[in-house]
């Protein structure tokens, strides 16, 4: 394996990533949270049910802005592998996130308007955007290589993954 980057460069770049990744998760939270309520309150639909519609919305939001902003530096070569991952990952936060509010409104109880946005929109949500966050920088979107084999700072793929699942450690 190639030399290490500095720790200092090492959390200057995760830092910079989170708070992409975080301004592009505000927007889908938004996003998110009109729709689950349009959901609700405008179509008299289930909470799930709208649960479910909201983060989908949101997920295709979060795709775009992830894609094209928070991960514009990565490989693009593999677009469809790309897109397949996302939406699987993205699933799993679906299911982490509405999950939570199922086991909330149905499981214990908790059926006000405030209790389903908490249940989904802040527990649910948090768990799910953890795993988000941990699975996209790890197996979504992945470094591009450069024409001499390097990856970013002129390490390969493989030794740029290593040091993402180093400063995770």
């Amino acid at each position: 394996m190639g030399e290490r980057l500095p720790l200092a460069v090492r959390l200057k770049r995760l830092l910079r990533e989170l708070a992409k990744f975080g301004t592009v998760g505000a927007f889908g939270f938004l996003v998110n949270v009109a729709v689950f309520n349009l959901c609700i309150h405008s179509f008299g639909l289930a909470p799930v049910r709208s649960g479910v519609i909201a983060t989908a919305v949101a997920i295709a939001t979060n795709y775009v802005g992830n894609r094209y902003w928070t991960y514009q530096h990565t490989d693009k070569r593999r677009i469809r592998r790309e897109v397949s991952l996302f939406l699987l990952f993205s699933g799993v936060g679906l299911v982490i996130e509405n999950g939570t509010l199922a086991l909330s409104h149905y499981g214990f109880g908790f059926t006000s308007p405030l209790a389903d946005n908490l249940a989904k929109n802040v527990v649910g949500l948090g768990l799910a955007t953890a795993f988000r966050f941990w699975s996209y920088r790890t197996w979504v979107f992945r470094e591009r290589s450069s024409a001499a084999g390097g990856g970013v700072d002129g390490l390969s793929a493989e030794e740029e993954r290593e040091h993402r699942r180093m400063l995770l450690q």
